[in-house]
């Protein structure tokens, strides 16, 4: 005679099995989806008969060659892609203030955690334009650009809002969201830490393998930091400012270093 679980029991598997497909879902609908496009789009360009240096890819192109559609594709396109975001604060809203406490934001020391966010962008920034400049070089990174949009009264707050919105999406799902969840399902620090690193590299990957390595460490690094202090507003600004230095500070880049955003001189 087959034994019957115990209730509490079957309470628990239910709850880790739901707990993963609810992981699942959150990632299909954002990152994990972009981190399986990436893989595609690696594999297609070190298959195809360019050399991978030579390629380029941009991140935030033109929708339209029409001005007010292409503004109104490049609202929606933000809008939309947040909703992975608006759904992990819907999935660990509590009723009791900190409403958004278990995604590490309490709306206290918004100072102390915004100037530890700028001491991350020095601490990530420059190591990182090394180490693109470094693999352009090698022949690791795929050229890089950050602002495919044409020249309007409303580029620049386009590319803030684009570069706001890569912040909150990438690091409420890896940082709020995974690391509460998978601390359910028992994983320990440094597991958890790997992972998301992990994940947050694969989606950068089809901007060549030195992409996945740079975003490999800067995941640990944050993963780290975060694990420590459970404040998630940090890197929030962290990633906001590298992302708006490098969307809106590109024109100029590429201008001063053509050769090295796969550009002719």
């Amino acid at each position: 005679m087959t034994p019957v679980p115990e209730r509490g029991a079957q309470r628990r598997d239910g709850g880790r099995a739901r707990l993963w497909w609810e992981i699942a879902i959150v990632l299909a609908l954002g990152l994990g989806q972009a981190g399986v496009y990436a893989v595609v789009r690696l594999a297609y360009l070190v298959t195809d008969t360019t050399p991978l240096a030579e390629t380029t890819t941009t991140l935030n192109p033109s929708r339209s060659d029409r001005e007010v559609f292409d503004l109104i594709y490049q609202l929606l396109s933000i809008g939309f892609s947040i909703v992975p975001a608006l759904l992990v604060c819907f999935l660990l809203w509590q009723n009791a203030r900190p409403h958004l406490g278990r995604l590490g934001l309490d709306g206290t020391r918004i100072g102390r955690d915004a100037g530890r966010g700028i001491l991350l962008v020095l601490a990530i920034g420059i190591p990182g334009l090394a180490l693109y400049l470094g693999g352009r070089a090698l022949g690791l990174f795929v050229g890089v650009d950050p602002a495919g949009l044409d020249a309007h009264w409303w580029t620049v707050p386009v590319l803030l809002l684009a570069a706001a919105r890569a912040a909150v999406q990438e690091e409420f799902v890896l940082l709020g969201y995974l690391f509460t969840r998978l601390r359910q399902l028992g994983w320990g620090p440094w597991p958890i830490i790997i992972a998301t690193s992990a994940l947050r590299a694969s989606y950068h990957v089809y901007q060549g393998p030195g992409a996945f390595i740079g975003n490999f460490a800067m995941g640990m690094l944050f993963g780290w930091l975060f694990q420590r202090s459970g404040r998630l507003l940090p890197f929030l600004v962290a990633h906001f400012l590298i992302d708006a230095a490098a969307f809106v500070g590109y024109d100029w880049a590429a201008a001063t270093w053509p050769a090295l955003f796969g550009l002719p001189g």
